[in-house]
Formats: structure tokens, C-alpha cells, sequence
């Protein structure tokens, strides 16, 4: 029985934590998932931290292979996810359905959270200056670590949270509202790649085969991501 060490970016974590528990009971290999931001992925894999499978952003592994902690060739596009829009338990559901309806109801948040780090964060900080938000909106933006961009939702800290529609789910405490508009979204990909140092090769491998796999397409999209196959 192989022990694997699965390194992840914290955007597609729901579905990758119940793939790889599928895995594990499928093949009897031990899996152990450990989740960061996109950016501290890679400067734990650059750093020599062990892992057998890594999974982020396409760029995440890009970054991975270039510095030989990845193995070139290896990479597997998983699927992708757009951003949405969550507000605590309970609350009224803003209005979201257009670009004129969502940033009408950015103005009217005393607080939008979202995550400092990562690809979605980046996204939507130029996504508000691009509707032309960004002096109004300096003050009630409200970045926040990837752990707790989502739970700050939850205890009401924030109206509400704009983050990669995968990381809300199976949050408690909060609802999603749904999308943000789609001339305004984007889509956050996510990949895997094998180890370079990585000691069970060929059991990192099945791993990354099973979660790009047609037959992990149910459990993908129960978790907000589109499959890449």
C-alpha cells in the first residue's frame, strides 16, 4: 500500500478531498490532502516540501514543472470553475442577474469579502476597478486568507463573498446566490501533476488518472467544478 501526499491549491479542495477519499477506498493507498493558497503551493514545492501529486491553478503546475519539482509531461487539466456570490444563511439574496444589478449591489455592501491570494481574488479586485468601483468601493472591500474568505460570510462579518464558486461549497453558514453575471466571469482552471521526488510514482499517477477521469465528472460537478473531459 502506497502512502500519498496530495499538495493543493484551496479553489477545487471540496471535490478533491472526495475524490481522493474515493481513491483511497478504490485502490487501499493512504491519502493525505494538504490545502494552501496557489502562491504558498508553489513556494512549499520549490521549497523541497515532500508530495507525491500536486494540484492548483494550471499555472500553479506550470510554475511546479519549471522549477523541476514537477514532472514535465505530467500535467492533467482536472475542469474549471467560474466565481459566484455567497451572503450568510437566511439573508436576502442580492440582486446579481446583470453587470448594472451587481454593481449596484457591490455600492449598497458595507463589506465584500474575498480572498487576498489566488486567482479569483486577483480577478475580482480588477474586475471592480474595471466597472469603475474602485474609489467607491476602497474601504468595504475586505480581502481576507483563502481559510476563511467564505467562513467570514457565516459569522456576518462580511454581507457577502465573491470567490471561485467551488471554495464556497459545503461551507456552513452560507448560501450561495449564484453566479456573477457572464459577461463578467471567468473561468479558474485547475490541474495536477506528479512529483518529481515522488516515492510511489506509479500509484501518484493512478491518483492523478482518477481524479481526471470521465467517471469523476458526478463528483466534480456536485462540487461547482466543469470536468475538462
Amino acid at each position: 500500500m502506497a502512502e500519498l501526499k496530495v499538495l493543493s491549491g484551496n479553489g477545487p479542495r471540496a471535490a478533491v478531498r472526495e475524490l481522493c477519499t474515493q481513491f483511497a477506498h478504490a485502490s487501499g493507498n493512504a491519502v493525505e490532502l494538504a490545502l494552501d493558497v496557489n502562491p504558498e503551493v508553489v513556494r512549499r514545492g520549490k521549497a523541497g516540501e515532500a508530495f507525491d501529486v500536486a494540484v492548483g491553478n494550471p499555472s500553479t503546475i506550470e510554475q511546479l514543472i519549471a522549477a523541476g519539482k514537477v514532472v514535465a509531461g505530467s500535467r492533467r487539466d482536472i475542469g474549471t470553475a467560474g466565481l459566484a456570490v455567497a451572503v450568510k444563511a437566511g439573508a436576502p439574496h442580492p440582486d446579481i442577474a446583470s453587470v448594472e444589478a451587481f454593481r449596484r449591489t457591490l455600492l449598497a455592501a458595507k463589506a465584500v469579502a474575498f480572498p487576498a491570494h489566488g486567482a479569483s481574488g486577483l480577478y475580482f479586485v480588477e474586475l471592480v476597478g474595471r466597472l469603475g468601483l474602485a474609489a467607491e468601493m476602497q474601504g468595504k472591500l475586505k480581502p481576507m486568507v483563502a481559510e476563511d474568505c467564505v467562513e467570514v460570510v457565516a459569522r456576518g462579518e462580511a454581507d457577502m463573498v465573491v470567490v471561485v464558486a467551488t471554495r464556497i461549497t459545503g461551507v456552513p453558514g452560507v448560501e450561495v446566490v449564484g453566479p456573477i453575471p457572464e459577461e463578467l466571469q471567468t473561468k479558474i482552471g485547475f490541474a495536477a501533476g506528479l512529483s518529481a521526488s515522488a516515492k510511489a510514482p506509479d500509484a501518484a499517477m493512478a491518483l492523478i488518472a482518477f481524479l481526471t477521469a470521465p467517471s469523476a465528472a458526478v463528483t466534480l460537478k456536485a462540487k461547482g467544478v466543469e470536468p475538462a473531459h
